[in-house]
């Protein structure tokens, strides 16, 4: 009998991501490891994580914390946050209502917003902007609307911001220290945000995953400090990045218990909980070694300062960095290509990676010669991807 009459055609589906193709950071990397490049693409760190949160995830694993977590977070990471938050911020979350434990920082950023956003509601972003964002506004049915940051401080725009609030307006995204530029918000800018969102319904969700990788003395404007924000703010910060371990992928949510309410019901359907062993280590590293995050700014500084004067030897010219451990560089003195391209040429012909700025916009500005490196690394990839630039 012929199988060619009851055959069905196999069917194609319509993407619900039309935009979206493979990331530019596996596409990077894949070059890194192809060209044998050295990689100063994807941001994270090529050194190890403190030893003391290493033993304390064996000795989890050792003593059986090995099966799901509850749902929210293990009780005693939530106490942890909460006192690590009043001590930073001066407010305590409750450990209860409005501490979620997620699965990094990208998860909480993709529940918040499925928590609030609903079909043809509108999602301000600021320009350029993580790629994750606008995926997860349009796979719940919502809007991006981009806003550019200014192209050479990076600073907001507060009158641009206002003007594009309108009566679909759901939820406003803002990050700080902020990637990729590494610009930070400051006094003023919580005052403007303050007024801006103040008897409106909008939703603020601050991505904060950077927070304490700040330099020269300054403070990180959290949203947490503010009472009228933390109102109807989701809050998100990233264990990976504080602790040198992003593969782990532990972050957490703060928000009041009506937004972390509606936050739980989607991160139950997503992830449910979050790698359990960790969740006892970093309990443990944030009361033992508080001195980790409270100095972590300083930490930083010393690479940042190093690899600022090493820029000055090649032809790249480093903008400014208040936070964060991503160094921008303006490359119009070596080429005329646009940055993805020319970020290929730097993987493929002189064996560096570096991150294209113009996956990160909607509309990416017209003749930006920008790239993104990152100096969270060992002194020895730092020195050898220096060398490999003075010779452009």
């Amino acid at each position: 009998m012929s199988t060619n009459a009851s055959a069905r055609p196999v069917p194609t589906p319509e993407t619900k991501l039309p935009k979206v193709g493979t990331t530019i950071f596996t596409v990077m990397s894949q070059l890194a490891a192809d060209h044998n490049a050295v990689n100063l693409g994807q941001g994270f760190p090529d050194f190890d994580p403190p030893e003391r949160l290493v033993e304390a995830l064996a000795t989890a694993m050792r003593d059986g914390h090995n099966q799901y977590a509850p749902m929210s977070g293990i009780p005693a990471l939530r106490e942890a946050i909460a006192e690590k938050t009043e001590r930073c911020y001066g407010y305590r979350p409750d450990v209860d209502a409005e501490i979620t434990v997620t699965s990094g920082g990208s998860e909480a950023i993709l529940d918040a917003i499925h928590a609030v956003v609903r079909p043809g509601e509108e999602v301000i972003v600021l320009d350029p902007c993580y790629d994750c964002y606008e995926p997860a506004i349009e796979m719940a049915g919502g809007i991006p609307v981009h806003v550019p940051l200014d192209p050479h401080t990076f600073a907001p725009d507060w009158n641009l911001i206002r003007a594009a609030v309108t009566p679909q307006t759901r939820m406003l995204m803002i990050n700080s220290p902020h990637n990729p530029s590494g610009a930070t918000l400051d006094a003023n800018d919580i005052k403007q945000l303050t007024a801006l969102l103040r008897d409106t319904d909008i939703y603020l969700l601050s991505d904060e995953v950077y927070e304490h990788i700040v330099f020269d003395g300054a403070r990180h404007e959290s949203v947490l400090r503010d009472r009228e924000l933390r109102e109807r703010a989701f809050v998100i910060s990233s264990f990976g990045k504080t602790y040198h371990c992003t593969g782990w992928k532990v972050g957490y949510c703060v928000a009041p218990p009506a937004l972390s309410a509606e936050f739980r019901k989607v991160h139950q359907y997503n992830t449910f909980c979050t790698f359990a062993p960790a969740q006892f280590a970093f309990a443990q590293m944030i009361r033992e070694e508080p001195e980790h995050y409270l100095e972590l700014g300083a930490f930083y500084q010393p690479m940042r300062d190093r690899f600022r004067e090493q820029l000055l030897t090649t032809r790249f010219k480093p903008l400014p960095v208040p936070g964060g451990y991503f160094q921008l560089v303006d490359y119009s003195a070596v080429s005329d290509l646009d940055d993805a391209e020319f970020c290929r040429w730097l993987a493929i012909e002189h064996g560096v990676v570096a991150i294209p700025l113009s996956p990160f916009y909607g509309t990416p500005p017209d003749g930006q010669r920008l790239v993104r490196l990152c100096f969270a690394k060992s002194e020895a990839t730092r020195d050898a991807a220096i060398k490999r630039l003075e010779k452009l």
